[in-house]
């Protein structure tokens, strides 16, 4: 037998044995997610991030078709705030991700809650802006360092200083390669800073394994970025006896998504899944992502192999030291599934989900 054939059987023998794992639930977490209010977005699929305006209205949330929607709490209804892009002809279908980087991909959303104007992270698109009455966004950052951003995912603004921290998941692939970049083992990702006066963007971290949520602490002292691929949050001094010092802020029972910090300056982590035997060996051994992706598997059989063959959803809350405080979990997907944000706000959790057509309400 070939050596490429002899490799592929045998990764599809390890495969096959693995999934025998099942993911269970995380110690001392509880299954409650599935109470979760269900709110559609009809029409769409992915509310990726979530963002209320400075007057608390909302939340506004970025879709697969490129479009940016406002959730309307007294019609209950979703009406169309902005978009990326003008070039929107072909943008028709809820989900179609061969036009992404036509439509645009909209993921983290955040308010200047000074101006009032919505910054978005644009996977294709770069960093973008849009004022307070919405319609087409303009762009802020397209390129650093004389290449185009190549998937651009979250961010957070520091109002009081007037510069934005945001991710680059990748220098390679684009996002709707999301998977290649994790099974190739691919770490071109990066945090940088861009400072809104003077329009100069720098390049704090290099090297990350699919760089993803951000999040300044309450005191802006740091901040964090979620690594995924590695399945831990990476934190930045900024000011103190520590600053410039990186370290890990905690590692995480899966891969996470978006950060969002809740009024009491503690953390919310969004897990896209739990980490079972055969995910955390695959992202060791970059040379069985490698042979994965040489089989005839498709998007959704190589993403159920990633996140353990079933569905389901996990929430947690981390202090300002990186404790976990509580664990959230649908362990059996039956209502929240692949959740990309966790939102705190008035004693509920929104939660968004980069796949499903709808987002969550969790009354705490």
């Amino acid at each position: 037998m070939k050596p490429n054939l002899t490799l592929c059987a045998a990764t599809v023998a390890i495969v096959l044995g693995l999934q025998l794992f099942k993911l269970g639930p995380i110690p001392g977490s509880h299954d409650l997610l599935h109470t979760s209010e269900i709110l559609q977005v009809t029409g769409a699929v992915g509310p990726e991030s979530l963002a209320f305006d400075p007057n608390g209205d909302g939340p506004y949330t970025g879709v697969a078709d490129g479009r940016i929607l406002k959730w309307d709490q007294n019609d209950r209804l979703w009406t169309d705030f902005a978009v990326t892009t003008s070039q929107r002809k072909e943008c028709v279908r809820p989900f179609a991700p061969e036009l992404e980087h036509v439509c645009g991909r909209p993921l983290g959303l955040r308010f200047h809650k000074q101006t009032g104007d919505l910054y978005i992270a644009d996977a294709y698109l770069g960093l973008q802006v849009v004022g307070p009455a919405g319609g087409l966004a303009s762009q802020v950052v397209k390129e650093v360092e004389g290449q185009r951003l190549r998937f651009t995912n979250d961010m957070d603004i520091d109002e009081q200083k007037d510069v934005i921290y945001f991710t680059d998941s990748s220098t390679i692939f684009h996002r709707r390669q999301f998977m290649s970049s994790i099974l190739n083992g691919d770490k071109t990702g990066r945090l940088l800073r861009y400072n809104i006066s003077s329009q100069e963007v720098t390049v704090l971290l290099r090297g990350l394994a699919f760089a993803n949520g951000v999040a300044l602490s309450k005191d802006h002292s740091f901040v964090l970025v979620a690594e995924t691929t590695n399945c831990r949050i990476l934190r930045l001094w900024l000011h103190g006896p520590n600053a410039g010092y990186t370290d890990i802020f905690t590692e995480l029972p899966g891969f996470p998504d978006n950060i969002r910090r809740n009024s009491k300056g503690e953390f919310w982590v969004a897990l896209h899944a739990k980490r079972g035997l055969f995910a955390k060996w695959l992202v060791s051994n970059t040379w069985a992502g490698k042979s994965l992706l040489k089989l005839p598997l498709d998007f959704k059989r190589l993403h159920s192999l990633l996140v353990g063959g079933k569905a389901h959803a996990t929430a947690i809350k981390l202090s300002e030291k990186g404790e976990v405080l509580q664990v959230l979990e649908d362990c059996e997907g039956r209502s929240m599934r692949f959740i990309s944000e966790v939102e705190e706000k008035d004693g509920k959790l929104w939660i968004g989900s980069v796949l499903m057509p709808f987002l969550g309400i969790y009354n705490l």
